[in-house]
């Protein structure tokens, strides 16, 4: 490609990261606070709203399993745009709802659409900018998943607040609407063919092993999920993880309303999303070529436990509360953005473009359930059978991803010496 020709690829990392601001400011980080939101609104119980935000996981779980399908016949700008409409429509349904029935409808609307606008969605535009830079763009793209979360958080508490959550879903519907309008035009429309253009900025001068930066290793092709040691570990790994993230951030919000109240609350939200951007950047400076990745994911799920534990043992207490919430935010990032990390270490390039959406579908299928399932142990909670269960549950989960993480590891080892 000409010199004097900017690469484009910098531009689509931008509105990727932009992309993922309302992606998971709108789809991820919202729903817990309109678990809240619809309570107070209808007094439904936390159990049943529990379960639409279940359902909305649950349907962007059968999406982004067939999203690669959906960009073939729509277009990744396509898809993008209808994307953010479906969520923006959806969203708006969950403040509006006057029945059980149309949240639920709502949940499935939203769940649906969001997912164009997530962790599959950053990797698939991503992927034919980046080779070689990749684990750099990704880091930063998925930033914009944290950025969302400090902002979107507080910004839907002080809406709801001020406005209602009516105006609010629609506020934040229209511009996001918009906002992935003008990207899918003028950016996500293009590929790097049609441009002339080559990944990472220039043309490579190798392929293979020493354009990825795998040195001479030999993985071992990616043929069957369910014999591939390294991809159960992997997918289950990242799957566990996300459950306990996911059914803790999905009730954070309402556990600590009562303790610190709702603008407190919402701050806490933003911080732990601060902390994710702390941990991928941490990452970012200790992952060196052929650093053990599968390693940085143990050491960064226990951080989390400890966090789990202190959030546990806080008992109302300001200090320990915000330190247990800057320890289990650390790893929220990295949970999302490691895995196709070492997914790209351990397959070869053309199986990792396989192998990145199935982890994140069988993620999201699993992680699906955990709002749901952490609604019933709060409700357990109060029955009076444990006061701690919600956070000895998340820890526990935590540790079994952890220790998938690290079973994969002592088996790539294996690979890798033969």
């Amino acid at each position: 490609m000409s010199t004097a020709t900017p690469f484009f690829g910098n531009k689509v990392l931008a509105a990727t990261f932009v992309l993922a601001v309302f992606g998971w400011g709108v789809g991820f980080y919202g729903p817990p606070i309109f678990l809240h939101a619809v309570v107070q609104r209808t007094g439904w119980s936390v159990g049943f709203v529990s379960w639409a935000v279940t359902l909305h996981f649950v349907l962007g779980a059968f999406v982004v399993a067939n999203l690669p399908k959906v960009y073939r016949r729509w277009g990744v700008a396509g898809t993008t745009f209808a994307g953010a409409l479906a969520t923006a429509l959806g969203v708006y349904g969950w403040a509006v709802a006057a029945t059980p029935v149309q949240l639920l409808v709502a949940a499935a609307v939203s769940g649906a659409g969001w997912v164009a606008l997530g962790a599959a969605a950053v990797n698939a535009l991503i992927a034919p900018w980046f080779v070689v830079k990749r684990p750099a763009a990704l880091g930063m793209a998925y930033n914009g998943a944290s950025v969302g979360g400090i902002v979107m958080s507080p910004l839907w508490v002080g809406l709801i607040a001020q406005f209602g959550f009516a105006w609010a879903a629609a506020l934040v519907g229209i511009v996001m609407t918009i906002a992935m309008a003008l990207l899918a035009r003028f950016v996500f429309r293009y590929t790097p063919e049609q441009l002339g253009q080559q990944p990472d900025g220039a043309v490579l001068a190798a392929t293979g092993a020493a354009s990825t930066g795998r040195g001479a290793i030999v993985r071992a092709p990616f043929t069957h999920a369910s014999a591939d040691r390294r991809f159960i570990t992997l997918a289950a790994g990242m799957a566990l993880g996300l459950f306990a993230q996911i059914g803790l951030i999905a009730h954070l919000f309402s556990i600590l309303v009562p303790q610190v109240g709702e603008r407190a609350a919402g701050w806490a939200m933003a911080l732990a999303t601060l902390c994710a951007i702390g941990g991928r950047y941490a990452v970012g400076k200790v992952l060196a070529p052929g650093m053990d990745r599968r390693m940085v994911a143990v050491t960064a799920y226990a951080i989390q436990i400890v966090g789990s534990i202190v959030l546990m043992l806080a008992g109302g207490h300001p200090a320990l509360l915000w330190l247990g919430v800057v320890l289990f935010g650390s790893g929220i990032g990295n949970a999302t953005s490691l895995p196709p990390l070492i997914a790209q270490a351990e397959f070869e390039r053309a199986d990792v473009a396989r192998v990145v959406p199935l982890i994140v579908a069988i993620s999201q299928g699993t992680y699906a359930f955990a709002p749901a399932v952490f609604g019933m142990l709060r409700s357990l909670q109060a029955a009076a059978v444990s006061p701690y269960l919600v956070f000895v549950v998340a820890a526990a989960v935590q540790a079994m991803a952890a220790a998938l993480f690290y079973a994969g590891r002592a088996r790539q080892q294996t690979i890798a010496a033969a």
